[in-house]
Order: C-alpha cells, then sequence, then structure tokens
C-alpha cells in the first residue's frame, strides 16, 4: 500500500509514522517545516514562553519560599528566543529522525493532485516531481486570517507569529479577543512586565469555557493587572510613529505599543492543491468535509486535522490521522469527540473534559455540581499555588460524570485522570472512592467528586 500525506503537521506527521508502523510505504509532502504550525508557530513555542514568564516570576517570588538572591533578577529576551528556537529544533529533527527510522519519505515542497492517483510536488527551487500512490491523506491545516479592519504590519500591530519572535518586551499591548491564544499571550507578556490590554466581544474571557471557571480566571487577570474590556467590538485601529491605538463600539480609544490580533476565522488550505480534479468536496466554509471514518467524498482520499474544520486541536489532528491510516489499511475505525480534554496554558492553568454546565443545562440534563478549592490542598499551598477550584458535574439520577473542569496549577496535566473515568463512563462516586496520594494536586478532584454526594472531607458544612 502506497500512501502520500500532503502537511506534517500533527496530524499529518502521526499519520505518517502510523502508516508505516502498519507496513504501509509513506511519502509525506511538505511546504514549510515539518510539525506544521503547533511544533513551529503554535503550541510549542507558545509553551517555551509560558515556562520562561513562570520561571521569571518564581524568580522574583523567591524571597517566599525561603531563598534570598542578592542582584537583579532581569529578562534576557535574546536568550528566551533562543531558548525557544532550540525547543523548536529539537523536536523538529526528532521528527525528521523518526521518518528515517521508519523508512518514510520526506518530499519538501508544496504538493497538489493533477489526477485520482497522482500529486505533483514543486520544490522551492522550482524542481517539479510527479508522485503515484493507491491513497491520500490530505493534512494541509490552515492559514492566518486576513482581516482588513486590523491590517498586519508586523510591527505595531501583529498576529500570534510575531508574537512569538518579539526581540524587545513592549511597554504596552492590547490583545483583541481573550479567547484561549488571547489569554495565554496576556499571562506571558503581563509576567514578563508588559501593562496588558483585552478586548473581547463576548461577555466574558473564554466563553466557551465553563462560566464559572472563565470567572476564577477573571478574578486572577485582575489581580495580574490584566484589563479586561469585554461586550464590546474593536471596530478599527490606527497607527503612529509612537504606536497603535483602537476605537472600540463603546467609544472608548485604547493606545498600545502594540495591538496583538487572535481574533478572526483561520481560512483552510484547500486552495491550490488540486481538489477540482479529485472530486472532493467542501463545506461553505472551505472545509474539507469527512466522515466519521475521516473519508472524503473521494473513496480514495481522506482528510485530517485542521482543514476538515472540526476541533482545531493538535491532538485531535493527529488521533484523526491513526484513525484515517486504520481505516486506510483496512480496518475500521471511527472518531469519537466524547471525550476530548481541552488544556489552556494560562496563569493559572485552566483544563475541562465533557459538558460545561452551560452545555448540560441546553440539553435539559438534570445535574449536580461538586466543587473543590486548590486553597484547601496542603501540596497547592507547600508550592505556593492556591488560586483555583475543581468543578464536577454529574447526572443527578445516575451520578455518571458528565464534565471536569480544573482551573489551577498543573490543571492540563490533572485532566486527564478525568479523561479516562469520562471515557470508561465512571461515576463520581467511583472517581471519589478512588485512592489518591497524599499530598497532590490530584486529590481535589477526588473531593469534588465527593463534594458531588456532599461529603467531601475538605468542605466546611453548609
Amino acid at each position: 500500500m502506497k500512501i502520500i500525506i500532503l502537511g506534517s503537521g500533527p496530524g499529518g506527521y502521526v499519520a505518517a509514522l502510523r502508516a508505516a508502523q502498519m507496513g504501509a510505504e509513506v511519502t509525506i509532502v511538505e511546504e514549510k517545516e515539518v510539525g506544521g504550525t503547533c511544533l513551529n508557530e503554535g503550541c510549542i513555542p507558545t509553551k517555551t514562553l509560558v515556562a520562561s514568564a513562570e520561571a521569571y516570576s518564581k524568580a522574583k517570588d523567591l524571597a517566599s519560599y525561603g531563598i534570598d538572591i542578592t542582584g537583579e533578577i532581569k529578562l534576557n529576551v535574546k536568550k528566551i528566543m533562543e531558548r525557544k528556537n532550540s525547543v523548536i529544533s529539537t523536536q523538529v529533527k526528532g521528527i525528521r529522525a523518526l521518518f528515517k527510522s521508519w523508512g518514510v519519505t520526506l518530499k519538501d515542497g508544496r504538493g497538489s493532485f493533477i489526477s485520482e492517483k497522482q500529486v505533483r510536488v514543486v520544490s522551492k527551487q522550482g524542481k517539479e516531481e510527479t508522485l503515484t500512490a493507491d491513497k491520500f491523506i490530505i493534512a494541509t491545516g490552515v492559514s492566518q486570517p486576513s482581516l482588513p479592519a486590523f491590517p498586519f504590519d508586523g510591527k505595531q500591530i501583529i498576529s500570534s507569529s510575531e508574537a512569538l519572535q518579539i526581540q524587545e518586551i513592549p511597554d504596552s499591548m492590547l490583545i483583541l479577543g481573550a479567547g484561549v491564544m488571547g489569554c495565554e499571550f496576556a499571562c506571558i507578556y503581563r509576567e514578563f512586565g508588559t501593562d496588558v490590554s483585552m478586548v473581547e466581544l463576548m461577555p466574558r474571557a473564554l466563553s466557551i469555557e465553563d462560566a464559572e471557571i472563565s470567572q476564577v480566571l477573571e478574578r486572577e487577570l485582575k489581580k495580574k493587572k490584566i484589563k479586561l474590556h469585554a461586550g464590546v467590538k474593536a471596530e478599527r485601529v490606527t497607527t503612529d510613529a509612537s504606536g497603535a491605538r483602537a476605537y472600540l463600539s463603546d467609544g472608548k480609544e485604547l493606545f498600545a505599543s502594540k495591538i496583538l490580533v487572535t481574533i478572526g476565522s483561520r481560512a483552510f488550505n484547500t486552495s491550490g492543491i488540486g481538489l477540482e480534479h479529485v472530486g472532493v468536496e467542501l463545506d461553505k466554509r472551505g472545509a474539507i468535509i469527512v466522515n466519521e471514518f475521516m473519508e472524503t467524498s473521494n473513496k480514495d482520499i481522506y482528510a485530517i486535522g485542521d482543514v476538515t474544520g472540526g476541533l482545531l486541536l493538535a491532538y485531535v489532528a493527529s488521533k484523526q490521522g491513526t484513525c484515517a491510516v486504520a481505516n486506510i489499511m483496512g480496518h475500521k475505525e471511527k472518531m469519537d469527540y466524547n471525550v476530548i480534554p481541552v488544556g489552556i496554558f494560562t496563569h493559572p492553568e485552566i483544563a475541562s473534559v465533557g459538558l460545561r454546565e452551560h452545555q448540560a443545562q441546553e440539553r435539559g440534563l438534570k445535574y449536580k455540581i461538586g466543587r473543590f478549592q486548590y486553597r484547601a490542598l496542603g501540596k497547592a499551598h507547600a508550592m505556593g499555588e492556591i488560586a483555583g477550584m475543581f468543578k464536577v458535574i454529574a447526572d443527578t439520577e445516575t451520578n455518571k460524570l458528565l464534565g471536569v473542569h480544573i482551573i489551577g496549577h498543573n490543571a492540563a496535566d490533572i485532566i486527564h485522570e478525568a479523561a479516562v473515568a469520562l471515557k470508561a463512563g465512571m461515576t463520581a462516586e467511583a472517581l471519589a472512592d478512588t485512592v489518591h496520594a497524599h499530598p497532590t494536586l490530584a486529590e481535589g478532584l477526588m473531593e469534588a467528586a465527593e463534594d458531588v454526594m456532599g461529603r467531601a472531607i475538605h468542605v466546611p458544612k453548609p
């Protein structure tokens, strides 16, 4: 079985390795760099900056841990960026080494269909090559949106790409959008010392997350002196030699050294790859239509990841990749989106899996809630990380877990215990009865599950 994959992001490269493991002859075509947006311009560089921001914040507070340091603690932006680039480079080399190990052929260039069994690859130098395969996987991802009202200039009006390449910490930054990306960058740059403001059209930050979790985050943002303007729209921006100015729908004008734009729908990378030659259907947004097996309208062509327009998450793309390969290789595997954990790397972190409370309400479900505060955990006090809470939502009659939400230190790691519990169909009682080591942060999940039944040990009597 010969398989050609267009795109080597977290969907494409994982699919390539799984296909090679299963005995396929695999060629992957990449126009830029292996790892895609996630590795080169998204998940990994952002989290590297998060790590630097947290280290800087902790260093400034070492006295509270009984550690005295003489001398000034200051940022070295050049070294922060060098470290970020080193992390990316290491990961890129790792993927390329895995390709070599498993016999995956990597073609550098842009691939496009010229027939149902052929792809033309054009290198950056203009060299053309025609490749033939039995099956194909499209994993071309999405691109930065074009927003006429907010014209990127890469200097004063920037995208996330420029925010990851800054060589000097700005005095002030206005972030348009208080979604996942906006909130993560707000926390990073505030820790670096930037005066940060945010503008959000929706009435609260992280509007897709559970409302209680958003409230806790907004409280912590306020403590950090990050100013949030919610329920208003940024209508246009202007720039001059001193910086940039945003004009809001409520009549306010906000000035900052830089405006970071994190809003707008990304464009699906379906143009110029020859889909018109192979009968692959798109939806009205331009995303590739796939079924639960990741098949397109052409039985020999599959599509995975962001280009399919579903959950724009790297690990979802990876799972879709292994699903597509399993079906190509003769198995029958369906994508299951019911238990997809989400991690948001603000400070404190946020994580969720299953239903948010407003979703349970929309579905007309009868539910009950258990809560537990981070400040009630001995480990949280020992670490100096007492901000946050656990929230467990369970069915009123059966106690079956419906959703789990966490805001607090290491939330994105702890959530996977909840994901396993939901995947296994566990009840809140079963989770509560699972012995947890002490002292740990994960004890808070056990206590929140116990609180569903009104029996949490470390919760005061109501």
